[in-house]
């Protein structure tokens, strides 16, 4: 390649690249993949302020939206307790939560029971289940079988129920507000609620 040469156009002087910098008159029928530029750094996900452990948060989305829960863990590890409102010990994306300003004690909880459910490998999918291809095909038409619950997560669940059941009970009204869903009426503004 040569190097580009200056032209003067009246009284200004511009360079103008040479004529082998021009633009191609044909591309190649396969498109190579480019490297993509990554614009912004990967920063470590830090949780709202609000999302403290014994919080009751109320969920937004899925299955049992409306359901108040509390928060056992920076990770979103949610349960009703199940004996109180019937959400079980799940995960939840914290985009999908709004956090009220009661707070439960968790002192009886035994935390590394918790941090050993709040795994990846404890709510990891059976993937082989899953896979089941054409005999699954043609038994569409009948009923799904019920999923059964293993019984070390139902004792799991047992186990940090009876913990937080403990220190439900020692507050008034606690178990009810808890069992009650939450939702909006006409003309409620949530902007201006207490949460």
């Amino acid at each position: 390649m040569s190097a580009p040469t200056s032209k003067t156009f009246g009284k200004s002087t511009r360079e103008v690249p040479h004529h082998s910098q021009k633009a191609q008159k044909w591309y190649p029928a396969d498109d190579e993949a480019q490297p993509k530029s990554v614009r912004k750094a990967v920063r470590a996900w830090a949780p709202r302020s609000t999302l403290q452990p014994g919080t009751v948060l109320i969920l937004l989305a899925g299955r049992f939206r409306g359901k108040r829960v509390n928060l056992d863990q920076g990770v979103l590890l949610v349960t009703g307790p199940f004996k109180i409102n019937g959400v079980p010990l799940r995960r939840v994306n914290s985009r999908y939560v709004i956090a009220t300003s009661y707070k439960i004690d968790l002192s009886g909880l035994d935390t590394k029971k918790v941090d050993e459910i709040a795994s990846e490998k404890y709510f990891a999918r059976d993937r082989t289940a899953e896979k089941a291809g054409e005999e699954a095909f043609f038994k569409q038409g009948e009923k799904p079988q019920k999923k059964e619950i293993s019984s070390s997560r139902a004792a799991d669940q047992k186990t940090v129920d009876k913990a937080l059941i403990a220190s439900i009970k020692k507050v008034d009204m606690l178990a009810s507000y808890l069992a009650s869903s939450f939702s909006l009426r006409k003309g409620d503004k949530p902007h201006e609620m207490k949460w």
